[in-house]
């Protein structure tokens, strides 16, 4: 009975130092791993890159006609986190009106020099595919080095190889661009959702896509960094609704008076 403690004992003793060695290890991988926004900054738009048809093209290409910009990075072996965030931008693109290339451009950079335009072709035609529809258009683009950290310092994008797993660490976020190439909204999450993806781009564009009710939604909420979402501005839902009240007041009170009696004999 007491070497069965006695082992139980052992091995909890042993599994402490070896989870903080393992965790450790995690962390010091994990250094320097993440996204520091740069809200509202330029990115550079003469960067070099080879798109999925295997032509060079300058990124500037793709910001033009008051197009706002959808960007993601990824790496195409990637085992997880780089899949996860596709299929969920595919999911909330699914949300969004207007199909990319349409209104607004959709970009995915490899961060990996190693990836080639055979691989961006594959994960082109797929993420196409599951788009349906036949006006839609995602580039996805390699490059080299130079490039590359190039592009994502510009964004704050921070990933480092981790030689023990042999693959990246990285974040994963979608980012939004105006079509000037200033940086207007980071959303940190592999499946932001749909309304939120398509406010984004609205605000991105400056109001030149979507509708009189999309800019209504961006006057009454803002993106809170903390809830990775835009939420309710109360005072300003409150003063549309202040005005709305007051149209409606008004439009009533004229259909009174047309109907008035008075009115209509004095006629």
């Amino acid at each position: 009975m007491y070497r069965k403690y006695f082992a139980i004992f052992a091995l909890c003793a042993f599994s402490v130092p070896l989870y903080a060695q393992l965790t450790e290890q995690a962390s010091i991988a994990y250094e320097g791993v993440g996204l520091s926004p740069r809200l509202g900054e330029q990115i550079p738009l003469d960067l070099v890159f080879t798109n999925s048809r295997g032509e060079s093209v300058v990124l500037g290409d793709y910001f033009h006609q008051d197009r706002p910009v959808v960007l993601t990075f990824v790496y195409h072996t990637c085992p997880m986190l780089c899949s996860a965030l596709l299929d969920g931008v595919t999911r909330s693109l699914e949300e969004v009106p207007w199909a990319p290339g349409s209104n607004y451009e959709m970009i995915t950079v490899s961060f990996s020099p190693a990836d080639t335009p055979e691989r961006a072709t594959q994960q082109r035609a797929r993420y196409l595919r599951r788009l349906d529809h036949e006006d839609a258009d995602w580039e996805f683009l390699t490059g080299d080095d130079a490039s590359i950290a190039a592009l994502t310092e510009a964004t704050g994008f921070m990933f480092k190889w981790v030689e023990e797993q042999g693959e990246y660490a990285h974040p994963a976020a979608v980012i939004v661009l105006s079509n000037e190439g200033m940086i207007t909204r980071y959303l940190p999450d592999i499946a932001p959702k749909g309304r939120d993806l398509r406010a984004a781009i609205v605000e991105a564009s400056n109001g030149t896509v979507g509708s009189f009710l999309d800019r209504a939604f961006l006057y009454c909420f803002q993106f809170d960094p903390t809830a990775n979402s835009y939420v309710l501005v109360a005072r300003r839902a409150m003063q549309v609704g202040g005005g709305i009240t007051a149209v409606l007041l008004i439009a009533f009170l004229s259909i009174l008076w047309m109907k008035d009696p008075k009115k209509t004999e004095h006629k």
